[in-house]
């Protein structure tokens, strides 16, 4: 069963429950004009990586830039720090890195995936903030069952609990109309190296 969610009211919609707190998304977490600063800064300033992956027996360029900041890089953004005290009053924890994706226009995308568990500590929220053109977000159950197409509109969270990585992929699709830039910031609790 699919289910599309168009959320306009102001209150947290929770999609997924589980025992770490599932999958809720929060609209109007960033104030539409610090949304808009934060966009036009992180464009300008962040260093942009492409990306190439084998995919079908030939190497393929990732649909999107991406970059990372370690929250404690002294060089960071300053607006990195206001998007973390926004996300740390909805979903608080020890958020040790942000990765940062463009999708340039509606062409760019992320295949269906969960993040890797083995990179994160156990017990800790995925938090996304959405900057910029509002996209689509699909949410499916490995097990079968419901799905999600939710749109992540600017200055919008989405919370996903390190439980839901297991039991559901997430994915940002292509799409036909002509979007704005739109920035999604991953703030995770990465796991401390040996």
């Amino acid at each position: 069963m699919h289910q599309q969610c168009s959320l306009f009211a102001d209150q947290a919609v929770t999609l997924v429950h589980d025992a770490e707190g599932g999958i809720v998304y929060h609209p109007a977490c960033v104030p539409q004009a610090s949304g808009a600063l934060w966009l036009a800064t992180l464009l300008a300033q962040t260093p942009w990586r492409r990306l190439q992956r084998p995919m079908y027996e030939r190497v393929v360029e990732v649909p999107r830039l991406v970059a990372s900041v370690a929250l404690r890089d002294p060089a960071r953004p300053p607006c990195i720090d206001a998007a973390l005290a926004q996300v740390q009053a909805v979903a608080p924890a020890p958020y040790t890195h942000v990765g940062l994706n463009l999708y340039r226009d509606g062409r760019d995308s992320v295949a269906p995936h969960g993040d890797r568990q083995a990179e994160l500590e156990p017990g800790w929220p995925i938090a996304i903030v959405s900057l910029g053109a509002p996209r689509d977000m699909l949410i499916r159950a490995l097990a079968g069952g419901a799905s999600w197409r939710i749109t992540l509109e600017p200055g919008s969270l989405l919370r996903m609990s390190h439980a839901s990585q297991r039991t559901h992929l997430h994915a940002v699709p292509k799409c036909a109309q002509a979007l704005g830039p739109r920035i999604s910031l991953a703030f995770r609790v990465r796991r401390s190296p040996p």
